[in-house]
């Protein structure tokens, strides 16, 4: 340490204006990065970059971009771009951190460096992957679909499209990309399974049936399962059930992938005796076995028996789970009031894992709003803008939270500041209009931002949920019950349950409205907004 700050010092008396030579700032960012201030390492490697080399902006890029400091990582990047324009390397930095920026066009083009060179098939798989690890796969199927010629496009490229397109919650565009891969070539497993999927989130079983099937001749060890999974989608448990007992019996499948979709059929339906049964059972395997213990942690948790589920998630606290298992424990104690064991475990897997401290900012940030620790929640994420400043992730959560707390002029003024930057933002739209719709304001201009978001993501639950809501609270129940049914189909949400029942008792189906609330509760027996509901309409001993 006394090394180091001699060295500061040094430099420091050398370069007193604070504006040194490449030497310096690159030695004052490395010092930085040792003593933990990645800001000021970041912002360092920025200065340089103007002046440096390829080597001294890829690290200054690199580093940025793992602080997650997003203005520094664009400064550096650019700078590397512009010096090394065929860089394959080069390219991906580039395109994650204009993608993190929303930069979408930016982002292309250095998507289509990538679509340019050799092996482009697989570094493009390989930059899909990393790009949906930092943004919404909308944003990464524009990008990508805008640095490939779709009627040159191989049938592998043309499954990558239609996967994120149905990862993108658009199911139209999702199956013009399979069937163009289709028809370029003897159809892949791959293609013939994401087929399958696709017509399952449709509602068209006689296809998705079909595909599952071709899928399944295509390779029957791989595709053993396909039709049990379309089932799931289709919403049809007990035909899926019956699949996957007859592959069983049969010997078709391994018993550990039969049982293991079992095993979450029964936790889906609420069945949670023979969940916890197998998940017993698999929790033995060497290649699903924390898994399993994590499921049954969870059923504990369901069934009130905290003590069981806490031990079984402190006992996956260093396993291939440990950060879900970390978080969801902090959630009991939390709810236990046990705060600073709760933050402690967050803490220590930080400790551990310096890599995972910007996300953990933000699980905990959330985790102390939903147990009414909305200021600290708060205080943590101006703590981290000044650290990593101007970042999206953190703004949008604040405005979430300034929600929250009850400052919903302020949060609607900080995601309308965001929407003018990022204006095609489907999450913004998606967040200021339910927002609006949800405290009766400017419920047209709620309702046309909500349906722009749905151009981009027309099959999107959360935003369909969102439409829905805000036709409700404009007075037409029966429009709204219809879009809510669709995007409880989708994505059999609690909440958008509970906002389907409203829609449907104040249309005076109320009949149906008590089935809806019922099957979902069994689903979520601890779901707030289920029970919030249910008391304002039913309470107990009326009907």
């Amino acid at each position: 340490m006394l090394h180091t700050l001699m060295l500061t010092s040094l430099l420091a008396a050398a370069n007193p204006s604070g504006h040194g030579d490449l030497t310096t700032l690159t030695v004052l960012a490395e010092i930085a990065l040792e003593r933990g201030d990645c800001k000021a390492a970041a912002e360092s490697y920025a200065e340089a970059a103007p002046s440096g080399d390829a080597q001294l902006t890829r690290r200054g890029s690199e580093v940025a971009l793992a602080c997650e400091h997003l203005p520094a990582a664009w400064q550096s990047v650019q700078r590397w771009r512009a010096l090394a324009p065929q860089d394959p390397v080069a390219a991906t930095t580039y395109a994650t951190i204009a993608l993190k920026l929303y930069r979408i066009a930016d982002a292309q083009a250095a998507m289509r460096t990538v679509a340019a060179g050799a092996d482009s098939e697989a570094h493009l798989a390989e930059l899909t992957a990393k790009l949906l690890n930092e943004a919404e796969a909308p944003e990464v199927l524009t990008a990508l679909a805008g640095a490939i010629q779709t009627e040159r496009a191989s049938p592998a490229l043309l499954t990558l499209l239609a996967g994120l397109a149905l990862e993108s919650h658009d199911l139209k565009r999702a199956e013009h990309y399979a069937q163009l891969a289709l028809r370029k070539d003897s159809p892949s497993f791959e293609t013939l399974s994401l087929s399958a999927q696709i017509y399952a989130e449709r509602g068209d079983r006689l296809n998705a049936t079909a595909a599952a099937l071709a899928a399944t001749r295509a390779d029957p060890k791989r595709g053993a399962c396909e039709l049990a999974e379309v089932l799931t989608t289709l919403n049809q448990p007990d035909a899926a059930r019956r699949e996957l007992e007859r592959l069983r019996a049969a010997g078709a499948a391994p018993a550990v992938e039969t049982d293991r979709r079992l095993a979450l059929l029964a936790l889906q339906s609420g069945d949670l005796a023979q969940a916890r049964r197998l998940f017993s059972e698999l929790k033995g395997r060497d290649d699903i076995g924390e898994t399993a213990q994590l499921y049954l942690a969870d059923i504990a948790a369901r069934q009130g028996n905290e003590e069981e589920a806490l031990s079984g998630y402190r006992a996956l606290a260093d396993s291939s789970v440990a950060l879900t298992a970390r978080v969801r424990a902090a959630q009991l104690l939390f709810g236990r009031g046990r705060r600073a064991e709760a933050l402690g475990l967050l803490d220590d897997y930080v400790a551990v894992h310096p890599e995972s401290g910007f996300e953990m900012t933000l699980t905990k940030a959330q985790l102390l709003s939903e147990y009414g620790e909305v200021d600290f929640g708060l205080a943590l994420l101006d703590s981290a803008l000044a650290r990593h400043p101007d970042h999206p992730a953190l703004e949008y959560n604040r405005a979430v939270l300034l929600e929250k707390k009850g400052k919903v002029r302020e949060s609607v003024e900080l995601l309308e500041r965001m929407i003018a930057e990022r204006p095609e933002d489907v999450t913004l739209l998606n967040a200021l209009g339910y927002t609006l719709a949800d405290h009766g304001m400017r419920l047209a201009h709620a309702e046309g931002l909500i349906r722009k978001a749905l151009i981009v993501t027309p099959d999107n639950p959360a935003v369909l949920d969102s439409l829905g809501w805000v036709r409700f609270k404009r007075g037409d129940a029966r429009g709204a019950a219809v879009l809510l049914e669709r995007a409880y189909t989708l994505d059999r949400d609690d909440e958008i349950a509970a906002h389907w029942g409203e829609a449907l008792w104040k249309s005076g189906s109320r009949k149906q409205a008590r089935q809806v609330w019922g099957a979902a509760l069994a689903r979520e027996p601890d779901s707030k907004p289920l029970q919030t509901m249910i008391g304002r309409f039913m309470p107990l001993g009326k009907s």
